[in-house]
């Protein structure tokens, strides 16, 4: 079976925000708003802010896009039906069907979701389902990313660049305790 997801090499992320302009740029999202946020150690979205005191500073930067849950809580709250999770994985929404009542946007404990006041309905990351179902394979943050920090692919494709990652590094999600099943998988190349 087919299952999409992220694999994001927080070592190799340097807080640029390419994917999120990629992003935006393949999606049309509007302005205003991210389909995926790149956060500082403190979950904050600022621009080089170095962590720690002199001379023990840091910059790390964690890209938080839509998590494509197994358990989606986003999707058995959308009154309409406009959120689904597909056969392979993503979670999608149907802006035709979308009505802006924002229940999907409090049932997501990532903040992975955005209130569009031009559509009057609410947006995400659909880990570009249209390339992917168009047979592109990949994400524009994935192309677009100088760091090569992001991996999208077939989870469950043992020979995808993904399922190596996963497989050969320690990996982990944020908020795990939230019982979600993300699919976005952090892991860190330092020392590798």
């Amino acid at each position: 079976m087919t299952k999409y997801g992220f694999a994001i090499n927080l070592h190799r992320c340097i807080g640029c925000r390419t994917c999120s302009i990629g992003c935006k740029m393949e999606n049309g999202v509007a302005d205003g708003l991210l389909r995926i946020r790149v956060l500082n150690d403190e979950e904050r979205a600022v621009y080089d802010t170095p962590m720690g005191t002199y001379p023990n500073l840091t910059m790390t930067w964690t890209p938080v896009p839509c998590q494509h849950c197994d358990e989606a809580p986003c999707v058995g709250v959308c009154p309409t039906g406009a959120t689904v999770k597909r056969e392979d994985g993503i979670v999608t929404i149907d802006k035709e069907t979308c009505i802006g009542c924002k229940s999907c946007m409090e049932a997501c404990p990532y903040d992975a979701r955005v209130f569009d006041g031009e559509s009057n309905t609410v947006d995400k990351c659909t880990l570009c389902a249209h390339r992917i179902d168009a047979g592109l394979g990949t994400t524009m943050c994935q192309i677009s990313c100088p760091g090569r920090a992001i991996t999208v692919g077939d989870i469950d494709d043992p020979d995808s660049d993904i399922a190596k990652i996963i497989a050969e590094h320690e990996t982990k999600h944020i908020l795990e305790t939230e019982g979600t099943g993300p699919q976005v998988y952090y892991w860190n190349s330092m020392g590798s």
